[in-house]
């Protein structure tokens, strides 16, 4: 039996546990899977374990997506891309980072998205970056950021270098002025970006915002009278999770119609407006 867990800060009310158990059971595998709370200090005793055999896997949330990276043994292509890793696999001994929020941005927004010229990215952080690469995969040659600690610009400014993006950033307090872009993704945690929810004029568009608890968002359930079609964080929550048990299980296709049913059953008020 293999043991995986969610590494991070205040993992208590994750989803990620019901997501990657149902998909054990779809997949007829007695794997076991747990939330952790993990500061960046005690990293690396976890991944030690996990090298030992310990643990099959983990999923990263924050803190620790970008302080994991030079911690692994190998890292794969969009993990090295935006900097950031939320899945850690054992294999043999090393361990194997990658970052499934970019597929997991990318399929949602899949559904409701046929391309994106230009992209808007509320906040800074880890997702942002992540954000960013989804953004470029349907063809956004352009991003603005709007940063509420600009000192996290560089590290984004570098991440879109890599993509192959121009950036501009620009502070909070201009973000009402740049709701009017055909893609606007919000990466900020819930109740930050409550006090733009007046900004939206009509027009079309598209909100992801990865909020998926509590659903709607403020800025969500404007965006919408205001003629955006909404695409919530549990879409992306789920279809991340699928790619993280498709790696750490190597099955060749996750179970996506059983993670979506266990999600409905704890939210259903929030994936009618998600998927």
């Amino acid at each position: 039996m293999s043991r995986l867990a969610l590494l991070g800060s205040a993992t208590g009310g994750a989803l990620s546990p019901v997501l990657h158990r149902s998909a054990y059971h779809a997949l007829g595998l007695p794997w076991t899977y747990e939330a952790i709370d993990c500061a960046p200090s005690q990293l690396g005793r976890r991944l030690d374990e996990c090298r030992a055999g310990e643990w099959a896997g983990f999923s990263l949330t924050m803190p620790l997506k970008q302080a994991v990276v030079p911690l692994l043994d190998e890292i794969g292509d969009t993990a090295r891309q935006t900097g950031t890793v939320n899945c850690v696999s054992a294999r043999d001994g090393r361990l194997l980072g990658d970052n499934t929020d970019v597929h997991g941005m990318t399929a949602a927004l899949s559904q409701v998205l046929p391309s994106a010229e230009d992209v808007v990215v509320l906040g800074g952080g880890a997702t942002a970056c992540s954000a960013l690469a989804a953004a470029h995969r349907f063809g956004a040659k352009a991003a603005t950021l709007l940063l509420r600690s600009p000192d996290r610009a560089p590290i984004v400014r570098e991440i879109a270098r890599r993509v192959g993006m121009r950036l501009r950033v620009r502070p909070w307090t201009e973000a009402r002025e740049h709701l009017d872009a055909p893609l606007v993704v919000s990466t900020v945690p819930p109740g930050a970006a409550d006090v733009l929810a007046t900004g939206w004029r009509p027009g079309a568009g598209v909100l992801l915002d990865v909020v998926y608890r509590p659903w709607p968002t403020p800025l969500a359930a404007a965006a919408q009278p205001a003629g955006r079609t909404v695409v919530g964080g549990l879409a992306m929550l789920v279809h991340q999770a699928a790619r993280q048990v498709e790696l750490q299980t190597g099955c060749e296709r996750a179970p996506l119609q059983a993670m979506f049913a266990a999600v409905d059953e704890i939210a259903s008020d929030v994936t009618s407006i998600s998927q």
